[in-house]
């Protein structure tokens, strides 16, 4: 019997002011304005033909990502919440977070954002070296990068993140560990750092630019989650490092195979039907031209998760975290028991890739530095 997990809502802002080489996410170079209050709109009203998968549940968390939403005004974002509010009750102290570039973002809308009820800033700082932001397509500047993170502790933000990539073109292992220094001594609570891939439908994928070698990367991997480690930020995902108690909520629902809305161009939900037996994956229609057309649907695609697929979706996201993943957890949100996954399991406690204990099952050092090995073991 499948169980109701925690619910989060996820709003996707599309327009960027310019579209970075290496992003394959949905998002649009802006031509003229933002047609804010027509999208606000069009958001508040998709929610609500999704209000029927709220089944009774709270908000926990709320995530603003784009594209550049903070590009958007405060006083809409403002608006909008209290909008959702009124439609889904907020659990105390909810976490709510705004990705922002620092390149169109000042110093007084920080402020105002906080005001309108953003508990968290994700900064796409990327790197604080210019040459990198440079090849990378960035609008911003190392100072703007630095100023943003000062502005958040100025403003009293309780929680923000950076966002790092390294493996960049051209990039040093000195260069890399500069990039973690600096954003170090900005003190964020929370702090993204992952490599730099090249996805299909990248201009970066058209014109692959030149990156380290793989035993560079080793090197900048180990070195970086040292320095980090000694610094107080502990790794509690792939790529995801956080002073104690300042883990991001709405990534661990994602994670934890908890359940999401997901609202805005393109935005990708997963959402539990307990009475119904399914789980269900779904996606908005991604232009914002046949999103603010009123007489076309916002939903895009729905499909149930195949039975035989649910053990693969559970770990493909699960695997992921650090910590224990309870047998009791895996039973509640997929339906199945644990007995299905024996062979799997075993497989991979042989190759050292995962332990077990009398309640849960702990992705092992060597089964996070192998871990598409790992996630193969549960595919068929």
């Amino acid at each position: 019997m499948l169980l109701l997990p925690p619910l989060s809502l996820y709003i996707h802002i599309p327009w960027c002011i310019e579209k970075c080489p290496y992003c394959d996410f949905n998002s649009h170079k802006l031509r003229g304005e933002i047609p804010e209050q027509d999208y606000l709109q069009a958001l508040l009203e998709d929610l609500s033909n999704d209000l029927v998968y709220v089944q009774g549940r709270r908000l926990e968390t709320i995530f603003i990502g784009g594209g550049t939403p903070s590009l958007l005004s405060a006083q809409g974002i403002g608006w909008f919440l209290r909008e959702i509010e009124k439609k889904i009750p907020f659990k105390e102290e909810i976490e709510i977070t705004l990705e922002a570039n620092p390149g169109a973002i000042e110093n007084q809308k920080i402020s105002d954002f906080k005001q309108a009820g953003i508990s968290r800033l994700s900064f796409g700082v990327q790197s604080f070296q210019q040459q990198k932001l440079t090849k990378l397509g960035r609008i911003h500047g190392p100072q703007e990068a630095k100023n943003a993170a000062k502005q958040a502790v100025a403003v009293g933000m309780k929680t923000f993140n950076l966002d790092l990539m390294h493996g960049l073109p051209d990039q040093s292992l000195n260069d890399a560990l500069e990039d973690l220094q600096t954003a170090i001594a900005l003190q964020p609570t929370h702090l993204s750092w992952y490599q730099l891939t090249i996805e299909p439908n990248t201009q970066y994928f058209s014109h692959p630019p030149i990156l380290p070698e793989d035993d560079l990367l080793w090197d900048i991997q180990e070195a970086g989650q040292k320095l980090l480690a000694d610094n107080g930020y502990l790794q509690y995902e792939i790529s995801a490092y956080s002073k104690p108690g300042f883990n991001c909520q709405h990534n661990l629902n994602y994670w934890r195979f908890g359940d999401y809305l997901g609202i805005g161009c393109g935005a990708h939900g997963k959402l539990t039907l307990p009475l119904q037996n399914k789980i269900i994956r779904c996606s908005k229609i991604k232009h914002p031209k046949g999103y603010l057309d009123s007489s076309q649907p916002f939903l895009d695609e729905s499909n149930s998760v195949a039975s035989d697929e649910l053990a693969f979706e559970y770990m493909l996201n699960r695997l992921r975290l650090f910590e224990p993943i309870p047998f009791s957890e895996f039973e509640d949100y997929t339906g199945l028991s644990i007995d299905t996954i024996n062979q799997p399991i075993e497989k991979a406690i042989a190759r050292k890739l995962l332990s077990k204990d009398t309640s849960s099952w702990q992705v092992s050092a060597l089964g996070r530095r192998y871990l598409n090995d790992l996630l193969a073991l549960f595919i068929d």
